[in-house]
């Protein structure tokens, strides 16, 4: 499983998803900061990567384009540092690792987690 990690969220994701077996890294060390997001999703796309992100734009460029790739993890939480939120994302990780590569949308708030197929339609 490859990460993405979005220019929103801490660098610090890095090393604890490595550290967990994830390869991760994150958009500062892969392009501009300044990317569109469409860029950053087709980057991801191209690479076999899966989006972890604040951002909910990722979400809709899903929805309005109806594409399958890639997985976007959002989430949805004041506090968004590993330490915070870590330990749930692996465990939504681990248990929907077969979605994960076939395309899905994963919101994680800090009391649920939801997952939704792509392509997303109306």
């Amino acid at each position: 499983m490859k990460i993405l990690i979005d220019m929103n969220m801490s660098p610090l994701w890095v090393p604890f998803l490595q550290q967990n077996g994830i390869t991760a890294a994150h958009w500062s060390e892969l392009g501009p900061a300044d990317s569109p997001d469409p860029s950053i999703r087709a980057h991801a796309e191209a690479e076999g990567y899966s989006i972890l992100t604040r951002d909910l734009d990722f979400g809709a460029l899903l929805a309005i384009h109806h594409h399958r790739l890639p997985t976007v993890i959002q989430i949805r939480a004041q506090a968004a540092d590993p330490d915070s939120i870590g330990l749930q994302l692996l465990v939504a990780l681990n248990e929907m690792e077969n979605e994960v590569t076939r395309g899905v949308l994963i919101t994680i708030e800090p009391n649920r987690t939801r997952i939704r197929l792509l392509p997303i339609s109306d």
